[in-house]
């Protein structure tokens, strides 16, 4: 009986797993349509080559995030789609700002093609923001996969069993993918080729260094063997600074 009801139990697990990665999927197109519109109404037309390359990158990191995370830790795309019990209101309002500087670049950018506020970025600028946003990106999917419990706002995970995660790039820092999205979203700022860009991007990496610290608090709080694994990884985000 026990048995029985376990393999049921793997089977709905499974069941809603798929349906969370086939919503996923559907939502993907959709999200980088507004993004395209959110690039290209500001620019005043299509024809931005950067914007079409940051596109190209941005889609190239997608699919291989896709591609990893559903066979090795599909139960993290089910985490990142929902807003789980015991979501800390302080992180709502902190990921709310962070988003909108987010946009923010994207707009100013977008402004910044359309009026030539910038001067024009060499090619091995651009071509150094595609390679930035990718490394970035890879550190993000190495977090990711190592850590079932990598949540898109900042909560305790008890109905999941949530433990301290540290291995991969766990081992280095406590927060390795707030590092990967800093060092991808520099490189998206270089490839707009936009200095004005730069600023809600300081503005939203600063908003991602308080999260940090708020987030490390938390977890010192109210996570379980936090604070041990704190002494053996001393840095939040970046080796032998903080």
């Amino acid at each position: 009986m026990k048995n029985s009801r376990s393999s049921e139990d793997r089977s709905a697990a499974r069941s809603k797993t798929a349906s969370t990665v086939l919503k996923t999927l559907v939502a993907v197109p959709i999200s980088l349509a507004l993004m395209g519109a959110l690039l290209f109404l500001p620019a005043g037309g299509l024809d931005w080559p950067n914007a079409w390359a940051w596109l190209a990158v941005l889609i190239l990191c997608l699919a291989i995030n896709i591609a990893v995370l559903i066979p090795v830790n599909p139960e993290v795309i089910e985490e990142r789609s929902r807003i789980g019990k015991g979501v800390k209101r302080w992180d709502i309002i902190v990921s709310s700002v962070m988003t909108m500087f987010v946009l923010g670049t994207v707009i100013v950018a977008g402004l910044d093609h359309r009026h030539g506020w910038s001067p024009r970025f060499s090619l091995g600028l651009l071509i150094a923001g595609g390679g930035l946003m990718l490394l970035g990106d890879l550190l993000l999917l190495w977090a990711m996969a190592v850590n079932k419990f990598f949540s898109k706002l900042v909560r305790i995970q008890r109905e999941r069993g949530h433990h301290v995660v540290t291995t991969g790039p766990y081992r280095f820092v406590r927060h390795p993918g707030y590092v990967g999205w800093i060092v991808m979203w520099i490189g998206s700022t270089l490839i707009f080729g936009s200095l004005w860009a730069f600023v809600p991007t300081v503005l939203a990496s600063t908003v991602v260094i308080v999260r940090t610290a708020l987030e490390d608090k938390t977890l010192h709080e109210e996570l379980a063997g936090y604070g041990e694994y704190a002494g053996r990884v001393r840095h939040k985000l970046v080796p032998g600074v903080w």
